[in-house]
């Protein structure tokens, strides 16, 4: 199983960047000289092959679904290389009460996402906690967005110690999928803004413990078809990341 984080000394369990999981494009060259050249070099520093990186405007896409601003914070230090993650976790005294706000957009799928983010906090013997919240203040904002045919959701990963602060859901191309796909969808994107990568895709730190694992809600490639449950090696990479 494999997933990632971004600044922290991997292990073998296997951070801000949208995370959409769907088909291949075609690599891009990297802005030079500014922000984005060092974006991109962090990137590949992850392990990420050039040919998962697709220029998307203010943003690389990796692997389809995973989100890295131009403009982000590069986490400082070396990340190191089947549970993955990005290499950089929520700081602790966010990691308790990650606060999710639902845009209007989103609202004919709370249910899905109050399912999802249950299966976060019944994961037992881990700091991290999620809670849906209402006002104005808050740490990640979920939304519908017309993201075309075959990417079913987009996220980014932690950066600065915060989550990351955006997920976007391709609502009407996932509509007809059934309940437990759709909230599947919007699970495998909360599990990249606390940094968990792709479990079957190169890239990011691996965890200890955690190997190769099919059963893997963090598998990439799966939307509509993947398991709708955090496996038992999802959970204790959950647990190596963010201890009690």
């Amino acid at each position: 199983m494999v997933k990632s984080l971004t600044s922290i000394v991997i292990i073998a369990l296997s951070v801000l960047f949208l995370a959409a999981c769907n088909k291949k494009q075609d690599a891009v060259t990297p802005a030079k000289g500014d922000q984005a050249a060092k974006v991109y070099s962090f990137i590949i520093s992850m392990g990420y092959p050039s040919g998962s990186i697709v220029d998307n405007g203010d943003a690389y896409i990796v692997q389809g679904d995973i989100r890295f601003p131009k403009d982000m914070q590069v986490p400082d230090g070396t990340v190191s290389t089947e549970q993955r993650w990005s290499g950089s976790r929520v700081a602790n005294a966010l990691v308790r009460n990650i606060r999710i706000k639902v845009d209007a957009s989103m609202a004919s799928m709370a249910s899905e996402l109050n399912f999802a983010v249950n299966q976060y906090n019944t994961v037992g013997n881990t700091s991290l906690h999620m809670s849906v919240v209402t006002g104005a203040t808050y740490d990640v904002l979920i939304r519908d967005a017309n993201l075309g045919p075959g990417i079913c959701g987009l996220s980014n990963f932690p950066t600065g110690g915060a989550p990351g602060n955006l997920i976007q859901i391709n609502k009407s191309y996932i509509s007809g999928h059934s309940f437990a796909q759709r909230q599947r969808t919007i699970a495998h994107e909360l599990g990249h803004t606390i940094g968990l990568s792709h479990t079957n895709e190169m890239g990011g730190v691996a965890i200890p413990g955690t190997p190769v694992d099919p059963l893997s809600l963090m598998n990439a490639g799966e939307c509509g078809t993947g398991t709708t449950m955090l496996s038992n090696y999802d959970k204790a990479a959950i647990r190596y990341l963010y201890p009690l």
